[in-house]
């Protein structure tokens, strides 16, 4: 995102003006902490949503008994690669895509995920899936909320948590093989802190991307792609700490 510039007008002491006008100012920054509060809570409105539309479509896809079809046999491979599908659309072909037409594809995204973790009500009990989303929510507000008002610069942070995913996803391939109870355990903690610290991480980000993306046209593309990064750091740290919390059926 360093390539993008900032399209907009700073407003404040007049053009040629000798003595800067403190209200200018204040105005002036009072603007950009509006907008960007509005700017994050579109993202967070968004990521909510397909968190909730996610969660309505797996505990459908169980009461209904279509969560046992995705439980094995062709259906099980294409529902689980099908939200890959949708993530490399979304990156791949978003300087081609509209806003709308992004839009329709993270609601289809977030309604085939729901589709792919419905199988974990045939795992695990619904009051454990329950105590385990409302934990992760907890903890990824808390999250969130550092990584929006912390002064420290979590760029280094987060060029080494991106790496460790890349380690986490080579890790759990070679596990599909080996089947290692302990190995998987390991795996889903560092999962948990590794999905914990990119909370935080892509949520200071959102919030410096502000300053390059507004007055621009590209706003209304970052914030379906910043909600999807939202929603996957969420989605992934459920999922991990439901490893631990999650009793079985």
């Amino acid at each position: 995102m360093s390539d993008w510039k900032d399209t907009s007008q700073r407003t404040g002491a007049g053009f040629g003006s000798a003595v800067p006008r403190a209200g200018g100012d204040v105005a002036s920054s009072a603007t950009y902490d509006e907008g960007l509060r509005s700017y994050m809570l579109s993202i967070y409105n968004y990521m909510a949503s397909g968190v909730l539309l996610t969660g309505i479509v797996a505990a459908g896809a169980a009461a209904t008994g279509l969560a046992y079809a995705f439980a094995s046999g062709p259906l099980m491979w294409i529902v689980a690669l099908a939200p890959l599908g949708f993530i490399l659309a979304m990156n791949f072909g978003l300087h081609k895509m509209s806003q709308a037409t992004l839009q329709i594809v993270f609601w289809a995204f977030a309604t085939v995920m729901g589709l792919s973790l419905s199988t974990i009500f045939l795992v695990f009990t619904g009051e454990s899936i329950a105590v385990t989303f409302f934990a992760t929510a907890a903890a990824f507000a808390g999250l969130s909320l550092w990584g929006y008002t912390t002064k420290k610069d979590l760029t280094g942070m987060g060029t080494f948590l991106i790496m460790g995913v890349f380690g986490l996803i080579v890790a759990m391939l070679v596990n599909w093989f080996l089947q290692s109870e302990a190995m998987a355990f390991v795996i889903s903690g560092l999962g948990v802190l590794i999905f914990a610290g990119l909370t935080a991480y892509d949520t200071q980000r959102l919030k410096n991307q502000y300053q390059y993306l507004r007055g621009t046209e590209f706003m209304g593309k970052a914030v379906i792609m910043g909600a999807t990064s939202l929603y996957l750091d969420f989605v992934n740290m459920f999922m991990f700490l439901l490893q631990f919390l999650g009793s079985r059926e």
